[in-house]
């Protein structure tokens, strides 16, 4: 029984690779025709701003499923653009009668991906069914690929099943060639001359969140040691590109606390914050042994919808979450 089960697991985690790749070669295929649509606005949900390039996704999905999606394994997909009555595979299933809800992000770096500026990443995260209760930390198989820019001949793609550590993969796109790799977190137990950040992508709130990081680094005392400039910041806008980050051993900490930055400020964090679509492959991050949790500790719980604003913090190791989850929670009760 134990056997089946994992080959299950293993199917299941191939079928959202699968899927992955195929959004992945519409996107490219796209490019190379109407690239100079990819940024033009096309909607604007509660969730986010919709752009062109999105529609190219959404509807390479959907398409996916209604083709591959094993009948045996009845689904329910939560994806942005398909709000409204619930979409399950085989079409007309009734939720109630789904094994698994599959919440998916086509694009999580579309403003990066459309002006050919940096990659992006498709996610995906797959939990048993539960209903509306069914939330982040349910996710048992996750899978992301990358989404090349057009001068990169090359693409990652990651993937795990609980308890499975993480599948590692270098797709050459120019040879159809892959090769393996292992993601190799940083080691380091302190902050000096390595990546580390609190994302303020958009102008909103950003003074506020550069004081908390300002905060968390003088309490930390690495704000000014030895002249300063000992900690390097990178804002990458997509969740699963940092997510990433972390995992290849890029970046040290990352961090988003844009819903409890704009619940202090007064106006609505719905289309600017993270939502469980974009951390649902956390589970992958954690795989490789990084931690991803609530700013104050404990794990991620949100629903698997696409409106839930998620606040949340990553770690290359344990030390660094050690290190710093004090001092956070003091910063943020202090700024919050």
């Amino acid at each position: 029984m134990i056997a089946a089960a994992d080959r299950r697991m293993a199917a299941l985690r191939r079928l959202l690779c699968a899927l992955q790749r195929d959004i992945r070669d519409a996107v490219i295929a796209a490019r190379k025709k109407q690239a100079g649509k990819f940024a033009r606005v096309v909607g604007v949900t509660t969730a986010d701003t919709i752009y062109h390039i999105d529609r190219i996704s959404e509807a390479a999905v959907v398409a996916w499923f209604a083709r591959h999606w094993p009948k045996s394994q009845p689904v329910e997909i939560v994806m942005e653009g398909l709000e409204g009555e619930a979409v399950t595979f085989p079409r007309g299933t009734p939720v109630a009668r789904t094994l698994w809800k599959c919440i998916l992000d086509p694009i999580d770096g579309t403003r990066g991906i459309m002006y050919d500026k940096r990659p992006a990443w498709i996610l995906a995260g797959l939990a048993p069914q539960r209903g509306a209760r069914t939330h982040l930390g349910d996710i048992v198989v996750a899978a992301m690929t990358e989404l090349p820019v057009s001068k990169q001949d090359r693409a990652d793609q990651l993937s795990a099943v609980l308890g499975g550590g993480v599948v590692a993969e270098t797709h050459d796109l120019a040879r159809g060639t892959v090769r393996g790799w292992t993601p190799r977190p940083s080691r380091a137990c302190h902050f000096e001359h390595g990546f580390a950040s609190l994302a303020r992508f958009f102008p909103e709130g950003k003074a506020l969140l550069g004081a908390v990081e300002e905060d968390l680094w003088r309490a930390l005392g690495v704000l000014g040691k030895n002249g300063g400039q000992l900690v390097f910041d990178d804002q990458y806008i997509s969740t699963g590109g940092q997510l990433f980050e972390l995992i290849a051993g890029h970046d040290r900490m990352l961090g988003d606390l844009r819903p409890a930055a704009y619940a202090k400020l007064g106006f609505s964090a719905a289309t600017l914050c993270c939502h469980p679509y974009d951390i649902c492959t956390a589970l992958i991050a954690r795989e490789a042994g990084c931690l991803v949790e609530r700013p104050g500790g404990g794990p991620l719980r949100e629903p698997l919808d696409t409106t839930t604003p998620v606040a949340w913090m990553g770690y290359a190791n344990a030390d660094l979450a050690r290190a710093v989850r004090p001092v956070l929670r003091r910063v943020m009760a202090r700024r919050f």
